[in-house]
């Protein structure tokens, strides 16, 4: 008897299972007049609503905030909390954003913890083209306890050259990812090899690269923290630990 429950438990949460979708998009555009970024990570719930988790980086500072709340695709609906703690629960709120998210277009009004009104802000998934970007990097940044090295040549939207390393604490885990070859990339521009991908994208005031799936690349504690190069070629950690 008691199987039979379960199994009927099982096949119950079946459909439920199966409609659950997720998705991530990151987005770029402005806080008031300062470039930010935003990712936002979205769980089905129904087909009116759904989940929102993320964080907004504004870039000029690198000050982040933590958003949580739902949204209403079928009503372009969107309301999330932020706070400057990733567990929000039982944390003093910062303020919150609230707006329409329709076609890759997130924009709306910020408010404060108090509910007044702040600024404006509007972020997009459509990143500028890098078809004319041209550089030449080579940088360093560190924290308390990684440190990276940069360097490429770009030739307009042509990547000529690419090594990228990195070392993590005192055990000397590290990462060396180099000889990527170009693949296209609408907004930005695409380094691969293998599953390893090193993308490049134009934030406003600076360039992000970031790397995805290069574990084969790094030792068993390390990583490649995303990087913001300045138009000046300087280096700086996306997200940097506290010292």
């Amino acid at each position: 008897m008691k199987a039979l429950v379960l199994a009927a438990l099982a096949c119950a949460t079946l459909p439920a299972v199966a409609q659950e979708k997720v998705e991530t998009r990151e987005l770029v555009g402005r806080v008031g007049s300062r470039p930010a970024l935003i990712v936002l990570h979205s769980i089905r719930r129904s087909d009116t609503n759904w989940r929102v988790t993320g964080e907004y980086i504004v870039l000029p500072t690198l000050a982040r905030r933590y958003l949580e709340g739902e949204r209403s695709p079928e009503r372009g609906f969107t309301s999330l909390r932020e706070g400057a703690s990733a567990i929000l629960f039982g944390h003093p709120s910062t303020g919150e954003l609230r707006g329409t998210y329709r076609d890759g277009v997130f924009k709306g009004t910020r408010y404060g913890p108090g509910g007044q009104e702040r600024e404006q802000f509007e972020f997009s998934e459509e990143f500028p083209s890098m078809e004319g970007y041209s550089a030449s990097v080579a940088c360093e940044a560190a924290d308390a306890a990684y440190s990276s090295h940069l360097s490429y040549v770009v030739d307009a939207g042509k990547l000529q050259s690419l090594e990228w390393s990195s070392q993590v604490g005192s055990d000397n885990h590290s990462c060396r990812v180099a000889g990527l070859a170009q693949q296209p990339l609408p907004g930005g521009l695409k380094a691969v090899s293998g599953a390893c991908a090193v993308t490049f994208r134009d934030v406003g005031e600076a360039v992000k690269v970031s790397a995805e799936n290069c574990a084969s690349a790094c030792g068993s504690g390390a990583y490649l923290e995303p990087m913001l190069v300045d138009r000046r070629g300087g280096c700086t950690l996306l997200r940097p630990r506290e010292r």
